[in-house]
């Protein structure tokens, strides 16, 4: 993955890249993504198994699109007693809205800066 703006311009990435770095995200993150927006909702145990990983290692991935907005959690009532999560991935719409805002929000900062660089850069 490019470490600079100028090799994310030069260089030939994809979207997942670009979700990656302006959500934060890992490439287990984005497989997490993809299985439930393509599998639909699921319990982390059973998200673990397809992804051939760890309950645990499914878990914090989907703590991470939790964390972002990409995924939410629901609470499933067992009818015998007790209840367990279940994960739901948004709709990949949302995520290009969520990384458009990020990169919005990115864009106005740094051009705010940019407009003082010439005072601030020799101080």
């Amino acid at each position: 993955m490019p470490r600079s703006i100028p090799e994310m311009i030069r260089g030939d990435f994809k979207c997942e890249d670009i979700a990656k770095c302006i959500l934060g995200l890992k490439d287990i993150d984005i497989e997490t993504y993809k299985t439930l927006a393509m599998k639909g909702p699921m319990t982390a145990e059973h998200l673990g198994e397809i992804l051939k990983r760890e309950r645990s290692t499914a878990y914090r991935s989907l703590q991470n699109l939790i964390g972002c907005g990409l995924v939410r959690r629901e609470t499933r009532t067992i009818i015998s007693g007790g209840y367990y999560y279940e994960y739901i991935a948004l709709d990949p719409c949302r995520m290009k809205e969520i990384v458009q805002g990020n990169i919005d929000m990115w864009y106005n900062k740094m051009k705010k800066l940019v407009a003082d660089i010439d005072k601030d850069i020799m101080k």
